[in-house]
């Protein structure tokens, strides 16, 4: 009898092993498969504490940077900012995902106050502090989504924190790459008097077509607007473009067909010690640093 309750026992711890084991398995299993559906994308994925962060720098530009616009509600904002990804497939992004966030907090800016950009980022944000103009990220919703990183998945209500799409590398219609550009559409379509763009006269063609001033902006800019273009040069590289250049002709050519009116100049040098962050570097450092 006593050999019999040994081997019962054995018999059960050995059941236990074997079921432990499984459920383990299974798990771990489960968790690969679970990660390496959210790990599919080429791109960074949400920053961690977004709604935090999100909240943080709508507070911290109401009532500190911009107090005139206190009446900006920051819960319904962070709200609408989450609404328009969360549960969605992060390849399938629209404009009117868009268009509360937008529509709560539309960007006000004075006439002659704005300024473009393309591949010169710092250097203009630089710029307009100086001169007390206004750029896309000195805005309240550029202000919010300024270097962050987001996307969700279909169905969770969850960020995926893993991976987001990569303009380039998996799909176009992504959350991010559709807020800018919706975004630098409503920016430069309400701009009024003289708009101020920089290009970086350092590179060949120092107006890109594809960037998203070439492709949203400057299309964009109403009848009878001025566009100040200023070519600046990187201190340490010779200058490549000019306003008698190709590219620029090219932009001259777009904005003629507006009738925008065009003035550009020559080697505007700023003096700068940071490395330029361009509008074209890379899709996963800055999403506006690629396609504007």
């Amino acid at each position: 009898m006593a050999d019999c309750s040994k081997r019962k026992k054995l018999c059960y711890c050995l059941l236990l092993c074997f079921l432990v084991a499984g459920i383990t398995g299974g798990a771990i299993g489960i968790y690969k498969w679970y990660r390496s559906g959210l790990n599919r994308w080429h791109g960074p994925g949400s920053t961690p504490d977004f709604q935090d962060i999100i909240e943080d720098r709508c507070y911290n530009y109401t009532q500190r940077i911009r107090p005139d616009s206190r009446s900006r509600n920051c819960q319904e904002i962070k709200q609408a900012f989450m609404s328009a990804f969360i549960s969605k497939d992060p390849c399938k992004a629209t404009k009117e995902d868009y268009r509360r966030l937008i529509d709560l907090a539309d960007p006000t800016v004075p006439c002659n106050k704005r300024v473009l950009w393309s591949k010169t980022k710092e250097l203009a944000r630089e710029y307009a502090k100086l001169r007390g103009l206004v750029t896309l990220e000195d805005t309240l919703l550029g202000f919010l989504a300024d270097r962050l990183h987001w996307c969700g998945e279909p169905g969770s209500p969850d960020l995926n924190t893993w991976s987001c799409p990569d303009w380039e590398k998996d799909c176009r219609t992504n959350y991010r790459s559709v807020f800018w550009e919706v975004l630098s559409e409503r920016f430069a379509e309400s701009a009024c008097g003289t708009v101020q763009v920089l290009l970086n006269g350092s590179l060949e063609n120092a107006f890109d077509e594809m960037s998203i001033f070439g492709r949203v902006e400057a299309p964009n800019l109403k009848p009878m607007v001025t566009l100040q273009v200023w070519l600046v040069h990187d201190p340490g590289k010779p200058p490549r473009d000019s306003c008698s250049g190709s590219s620029i002709k090219k932009l001259k050519s777009i904005l003629s067909e507006r009738n925008v009116r065009f003035i550009c100049r020559d080697n505007l040098r700023v003096h700068h010690e940071k490395r330029w962050t361009g509008r074209n570097t890379s899709w996963n450092q800055d999403c506006r640093e690629k396609y504007q």
